[in-house]
C-alpha cells in the first residue's frame, strides 16, 4: 500500500512539474525588480518560476530580450519601445499590460526654486530619442523653452525655437543623471534612477509630470511568448489589486498605478 501511494505521489509531482514554466525577464532595480520579487512567491504557486535579470541600463534589456537570451522585459514605455524598434526593425516585442507610470522630473542641488535658474544654466537629460523629448517637453511646459512643436515627444535641442535664457543642454546616459546632480545646474532624471539615488520626486523635483502622463511602463514580451500560460498569469498578476496596494503604499505616489 505505501509503494502505491509512494507511486501516486511522485506521478502527481511529475505531472506538476510537466506544466511548470520558467520566465525569464530583464527589469531595472526600481520599482521594477521590486515589483517582481513581491508577486514571485504567487506566480511559483501557479507553477511559473521568474527568473529576474536586473540591468542598471535601458538598452541590454531590449537586446537581450531579442536575441532570445530573455522571454520579456519590465522597464519601457510604449514611445521608448517605438523608438528602439525604429532603429531596430527587426524587433519584434509585444506589450502585455500597462503597470505603472514613473513622473520625470527636474532635479537640483544648486537651487531651490525655478526662478533661481540662472542665465547660461547647463541642464542634464537623458541622452535616448523618447526620454531627451520627454524632458524637453517638460522643460518648455515651464516655459524656459518653447519648441516647434510642444507635442513632438521625439523633439530634439534642433527643435528648441526659443532660448530666452540661453540655457546649455547636456546629453548624457539616463542612469548617469542622479550623479552629474553637483555638476550641473538642473537634470532631469526618471523616477526609477531617482528612487534608486535616495530621491523623493514629488518632495525633492523641482517640477515634475503630471499622473497622467503617456509614458506608462509595460510587460513586454517576445510574440513567440505572447500566448503563453506563464505571460498570461504574470500579466493578470501586474494588473491585480494587490500589485496596485503594493506600488500605493510602497512609493507614497512617487510610482503609480497605470491601471
Amino acid at each position: 500500500m505505501k509503494r502505491v501511494v509512494l507511486s501516486v505521489a511522485l506521478l502527481v509531482a511529475a505531472m506538476g512539474s510537466a506544466y511548470a514554466e520558467t520566465l525569464k525577464i530583464a527589469v531595472v532595480p526600481v520599482p521594477h525588480a521590486e515589483i517582481l520579487e513581491f508577486l514571485k512567491p504567487e506566480l511559483a504557486k501557479q507553477g511559473v518560476t521568474l527568473d529576474i535579470k536586473v540591468f542598471s541600463d535601458y538598452i541590454q534589456p531590449d537586446r537581450q530580450t531579442d536575441e532570445g537570451l530573455l522571454d520579456a522585459n519590465y522597464f519601457q514605455s510604449k514611445p521608448y519601445y517605438e523608438a528602439y524598434k525604429k532603429d531596430r526593425p527587426s524587433s519584434d516585442q509585444v506589450p502585455i499590460v500597462a503597470v505603472h507610470i514613473e513622473p520625470f522630473g527636474a532635479y537640483s542641488r544648486k537651487i531651490k526654486s525655478i526662478s533661481e535658474l540662472k542665465d547660461g544654466a547647463t541642464i542634464a537629460i537623458p541622452n535616448d530619442p523618447t526620454n531627451s523629448g520627454r524632458a524637453l517637453l517638460l522643460i518648455a511646459k515651464q516655459g524656459l523653452i518653447t519648441l516647434k512643436d510642444p507635442d513632438n515627444i521625439m523633439a530634439t535641442r534642433l527643435d528648441i525655437v526659443s532660448n530666452p535664457k540661453h540655457l546649455k543642454f547636456k546629453e548624457l546616459e539616463a542612469a548617469m543623471l542622479p550623479r552629474v546632480l553637483d555638476q550641473v545646474d538642473l537634470a532631469l532624471i526618471n523616477a526609477n534612477y531617482a528612487l534608486e539615488a535616495k530621491l523623493e520626486p514629488h518632495k525633492d523635483a523641482l517640477f515634475i509630470e503630471s499622473s497622467e502622463s503617456p509614458y506608462a511602463n509595460y510587460l513586454y514580451v517576445r510574440r513567440d511568448k505572447e500566448s503563453s500560460p506563464a505571460v498570461i498569469k504574470l500579466g493578470a498578476l501586474l494588473n491585480s489589486p494587490e500589485v496596485k496596494k503594493f506600488i500605493l503604499e510602497r512609493y507614497h505616489g512617487d510610482v503609480v498605478p497605470a491601471f
